[in-house]
């Protein structure tokens, strides 16, 4: 018998991990990973120095707000992937709400502006650097996710991965908010979502080795 159709057989035998010791596992995660990340990015990166007046802005809660949702439907995913035979329900469907949402007021943006004010509402300042900066703050997020995952029962391993990377990913996000100088909804909603995706695709393809039984 191969390995995964053991996995499936066990998993449909299983009762579900106690929701509230996964709950806690990912909450000491997020409570180490975070600060970690965000220890990360004030030694390397440092805080905005204009921090203070975009606090005063609608868009830098806008952008904060993105991350945010994505972290907390990434939240949810990692949850319920972490316990075998529970499902993801609408789970998927939430995950898109954001990101249309963002690519709504990304357009509306776009639309009155020249092709100039376009390119400079997209690509910002800091295009180059960005997903990568995201990806280097969810680091901590996903070393601790990844042993909160370990420690539970993933069966879909694959997805399992992709679902710590994109809520580290997202986790990333947030804390690079408090540093990035960025506030288009263009630029929020293709290069900070580029950032979650790096690493939401490597802990796809981690993800069968890192959550192996």
């Amino acid at each position: 018998m191969k390995t995964d159709d053991l996995i499936a057989m066990l998993a449909r035998d299983a009762g579900a991990v106690q929701p509230d010791r996964g709950g806690r596992r990912f909450a000491l995660a997020l409570g180490t990973g975070m600060p970690c990340s965000a220890l990360l990015m004030l030694a390397t990166l440092g805080l905005n120095p204009a921090l203070g007046r975009y606090l005063e802005l609608p868009n830098f809660w806008m952008k904060l707000s993105f991350a945010a949702a994505l972290a907390c439907i990434g939240l949810v995913i990692v949850l319920r992937l972490a316990r075998p035979g529970v499902k993801l329900g609408r789970a998927p469907l939430a995950l898109a709400i954001p990101i249309l949402a963002i690519w709504a007021i990304a357009v509306a943006t776009l639309v009155p502006d020249d092709a100039a004010q376009r390119a400079e509402a997209f690509f910002g300042q800091t295009w180059i650097v960005c997903p990568f900066l995201i990806a280097m703050l969810s680091i901590p997020v996903f070393a601790g996710t990844t042993w909160a995952m370990r420690g539970l029962a993933p069966t879909r391993l694959r997805l399992a991965g992709a679902a710590v990377g994109l809520l580290s990913g997202a986790a990333g996000a947030v804390v690079y908010c408090l540093h990035c100088p960025e506030l288009a909804a263009p630029f929020v909603g293709f290069w900070y979502l580029l950032g979650v995706l790096i690493p939401t695709g490597i802990g796809a393809l981690l993800g069968r080795y890192l959550f192996q039984w």
